[in-house]
């Protein structure tokens, strides 16, 4: 996540600064570093904020993973988005195995969450 999808999706959630910095228990400091550029936004902040925004949307548009991607029996069982149930946050769950490999790390997943119409989804203006 960089500074401007960071800015972009606090707006998007109706907080300012202050709330944001509330919100993913950091400082306020921390924001404003975030959207200066200043520092990276860390994994888990880039997560709660994709999970926050993917909440926004109505609950009759979200579809699981495996129905939009059309998932075979055998790739369903081996996956924990379909184990645990939550297919319409399977980018927030490690060890998916969209592309047929499991990402070691979440910079690596987000590789290819980000061509995801799954993942587009939550992050839509």
């Amino acid at each position: 996540m960089d500074s401007q999808e960071f800015k972009r999706l606090r707006k998007k959630l109706g907080k300012n600064q202050r709330q944001m910095a509330q919100l993913l228990a950091v400082s306020l400091k921390a924001v404003h570093s975030y959207e200066q550029g200043w520092r990276t936004v860390p994994p888990a902040v880039a997560r709660q904020m994709y999970f926050l925004a993917f909440r926004l949307r109505p609950v009759d548009d979200r579809r699981p993973c495996w129905d939009v991607m059309g998932c075979s029996e055998e790739r369903k069982a081996n996956c924990p988005a379909w184990e645990f149930r939550c297919g319409e946050i399977c980018w927030f769950v490690n060890g998916t195995h969209c592309d047929g490999t499991v990402r070691k790390t979440w910079d690596d997943k987000m590789l290819i969450c980000r061509d995801c119409e799954m993942f587009a989804a939550c992050v839509s203006n």
